[in-house]
């Protein structure tokens, strides 16, 4: 049978095709239906491979060590039933089964075999682009959509994904030229609204940005809470912008921590992210460290993406939790032994090297902080994350400069002086 992209699926179950369908549809959105649209194909028919790749990747995609233990049976499951379905699936299969390992430069060069032959499989594509986001290698984002173009011409959540491409690639008219024709192809396209704000807070168009981002807001309700929340926070930047300090916290009460789930990574880093840069701004958050930390001691030793765990450690330190701080540096160091070369490389020379920075700045040891974040801050690039979110560790360390400038003390180490590895140097 054909899924709605004109793909063979191996099924005889009308109702687990209508149910993928569903479920590619919400994929390309966020939309906030995609896992139950999945568990009903699989409950349609559960010897369809692709169903059960679908959902090891939906898993996979939450970045946390309990939705890899939810995706790892399906993905078991699909990989029994590899040899009786189509090339496309069996490729599919295989990115999956490579992103489950951390062998991420192999599902990379899967999606693209994939969109090489099967252009039409824009959730391929979008996987593909996700990889490549969180390896800080823009080119690649914007390549493997742009490959596809010419099969899916016209397709608002191609444009979508193109445009954001194009954005963290600098190409910031062009971008934002897509955006607008893809919000005009589909109104309810939030991927777009989000290039299109990435465009005009690179310009410093804040006005234009919020009104942009909040005459299209009716449409996140339909979000996953990842990027209804994400939204809302560059809709928080605009405002921060604008030195409206009360306004940027009641958005993170009522559209960012208040809609979030509250054991989501993604959520949780929006979370920290925001928080930090009001109290950069010289705001008081309150006690929100405090509620918010207590959603983070499964993330201690998960180290799912390092540019998670450089959020998730400035929050415990912020939020006075040494004991857990302490334990974390560790756990990271000991978890970068573990990788290939590529990844251990990069956490073992800019990752720990930038948590130690994080963990010193929370501690108000502002010699610490920038002892240890000057020489990686031109290789931040490789922790992922778009150019807006890794602005903040810029911002935090001209934070430093500037509160050790006024202080002029001597260094005086503090918590945050801990025995780094020598492969850290």
């Amino acid at each position: 049978m054909k899924d709605a992209q004109g793909l063979d699926v191996t099924t005889d179950s009308s109702k687990a095709i209508a149910a993928i369908n569903q479920f590619v549809q919400q994929s390309l959105t966020y939309g906030r239906e995609a896992e139950a649209a999945i568990l009903t194909a699989i409950t349609a028919d559960p010897t369809c491979a692709i169903a059960h790749a679908y959902s090891a990747a939906y898993y996979l995609s939450l970045e946390s060590a309990a939705a890899r233990k939810q995706a790892r049976p399906y993905l078991e499951s699909a990989q029994r039933l590899l040899p009786q379905v189509t090339q496309r699936e069996q490729l599919y299969i295989q990115a999956i089964a490579a992103w489950a390992k951390g062998a991420i430069e192999r599902a990379i060069a899967i999606h693209w075999a994939i969109a090489e032959q099967f252009p039409q499989d824009l959730l391929s594509v979008q996987q593909g682009q996700y990889h490549y986001f969180y390896r800080g290698d823009t080119a690649g984002l914007l390549q493997i959509a742009e490959a596809v173009l010419p099969a899916n011409p016209e397709h608002p959540c191609l444009y979508s994904m193109i445009a954001f491409g194009l954005e963290q690639c600098h190409r910031l008219k062009e971008a934002e030229e897509i955006g607008r024709q893809a919000t005009a192809l589909d109104r309810h396209n939030p991927w777009a609204h989000h290039a299109v704000a990435h465009v005009m807070e690179m310009q410093g168009r804040i006005d234009e940005g919020i009104a942009w981002m909040e005459s299209l807001s009716d449409t996140w309700e339909q979000c996953n809470s990842m990027l209804y929340t994400h939204n809302w926070w560059h809709v928080g930047l605009y405002y921060l912008a604008k030195a409206d300090r009360q306004k940027v916290l009641s958005l993170y009460d009522t559209h960012i921590w208040g809609r979030a789930r509250k054991s989501t990574p993604k959520d949780q880093v929006g979370a920290i992210a925001l928080l930090s840069r009001l109290e950069l701004k010289g705001m008081s958050v309150g006690d929100r460290w405090q509620k918010l930390v207590t959603h983070l001691l499964p993330r201690v030793h998960e180290h799912a993406l390092p540019f998670q765990d450089l959020h998730y450690i400035y929050a415990l330190a912020r939020a006075g939790w040494f004991s857990q701080t302490h334990e974390m540096l560790l756990s990271m160091e000991a978890h970068a032994h573990t990788l290939e070369p590529t990844q251990r490389n990069t956490w073992l020379n800019v990752t720990l090297p930038a948590a130690h920075g994080m963990v010193a700045h929370a501690s108000k040891d502002w010699k610490g902080a920038i002892a240890f974040l000057k020489p990686v801050l031109p290789h931040l690039w490789s922790v992922g994350g778009s150019h807006a979110q890794r602005h903040l560790f810029q911002q935090i360390y001209l934070h430093a400069l500037h509160q050790a400038e006024k202080s002029r003390t001597t260094y005086s180490p503090s918590f945050a002086q801990y025995t780094v590895s020598k492969a850290v140097g």
